[in-house]
C-alpha cells in the first residue's frame, strides 16, 4: 500500500512497481486496515460516499447492496457505531469498487457470526470471479475455513508456505488413548518416534509424525479402553512448526 517507505529492496503487486506505481495500485486495491480512522460528527453514509467522491465512482449500488449484506445502517454517526459496525464501514469501502485485489488485516474482528458467515461468502464470490483476497488474522480456525493458500508467520518471518494439505504434509497425528491398569513408560513411547507425550493416571497423548503403526502395536500391549487419533489443526501446525507444543 506504499506507507511504509522501504529501506532497501522491490516490491510489485499486480506486475507494478508499489512505489512508483502505488496511485495505479490504490485503485486496484481493497484495503481494509488493522486500525479504523475516526470520523467524527458525520454519518456512516457520508463517509462512504466522501470516499466514493474521491474515487470518482457515480454509481453507488454496490455501496448499498453491501451495507444492506452487512446489515449496516448508513444514517447512523460513525462515532456512535459499535466497533463491528465500524468494521463494516471498512469492509464496504474495502469491496465497493470491485477491486482486483483486497487486503483484509483481521476482517471478521467485533462481527457477529451471522455477519462473519455474509463476510464469507463475500469472499468467496469475490475470488470465484478471477480476483484474489489476502487476509491476515490470529484466529488460525478462520484462516483454516476460508483461505486455499496459507503462510505460517512467526516473530516477522514466513515458516511455511501452501495449502492446509501441504502443511499438514507431514501427516502430524494427535493421539490420545485412556488405558486400564498399567501404563506404558514415557521412554517406551517415545522409542516410537512420539512427541510431546503427556502422561495422566489413566491416560496418554502425543504427537506422531509418519506412520502410527509401530506405536499402535506398542499400546497393543496395554488395555486400551478408548482411543483416537487425528490430523492436527492449523493451529496445531503452526505450534508444531515453531517447536511450541
Amino acid at each position: 500500500m506504499d506507507l511504509v517507505k522501504p529501506t532497501s529492496g522491490s516490491s510489485s503487486v499486480l506486475g507494478l512497481d508499489t512505489q512508483k506505481d502505488s496511485l495505479i495500485l490504490k485503485k486496484l486495491i481493497g484495503y481494509l486496515p488493522g486500525e479504523l480512522m475516526q470520523f467524527p460528527g458525520v454519518t456512516a453514509g457520508y463517509i462512504l460516499k466522501l470516499l466514493m467522491n474521491m474515487r470518482g465512482l457515480a454509481n453507488k449500488s454496490e455501496m448499498y447492496k453491501l451495507s444492506e449484506r452487512l446489515q449496516l445502517d448508513l444514517s447512523r454517526k460513525f462515532q456512535d457505531l459499535s466497533h463491528g459496525n465500524k468494521q463494516k464501514v471498512s469492509l464496504v469501502q474495502a469491496f465497493m469498487h470491485k477491486p482486483k485485489i483486497l487486503i483484509l488485516d483481521e476482517p471478521t474482528l467485533g462481527l457477529d457470526p451471522i455477519i462473519q458467515r455474509e463476510l464469507k461468502l463475500m469472499m468467496e464470490e469475490y475470488v470465484l470471479l478471477g480476483n484474489s483476497v489476502i487476509l491476515s488474522s490470529h484466529v488460525l480456525s478462520e484462516i483454516e475455513s476460508i483461505c486455499n493458500r496459507i503462510a505460517l508467520i512467526n516473530k516477522g518471518k514466513i515458516v511455511r508456505v501452501g495449502s492446509l494439505d501441504e502443511l499438514r504434509s507431514t501427516r502430524i497425528h494427535k493421539v490420545t488413548a485412556v488405558i486400564a491398569g498399567t501404563m506404558p513408560k514415557r521412554s517406551e513411547v517415545e522409542s516410537q518416534n512420539a512427541e510431546a507425550v503427556l502422561l495422566g493416571e489413566q491416560f496418554i497423548s502425543f504427537q506422531i509424525r509418519g506412520s502410527i503403526d509401530p506405536v499402535l502395536k506398542l499400546l497393543a500391549q496395554y488395555q486400551v479402553i478408548e482411543f483416537d487419533s487425528r490430523e492436527l489443526s492449523l493451529e496445531e501446525v503452526f505450534f508444531s512448526e515453531v517447536g511450541v507444543y
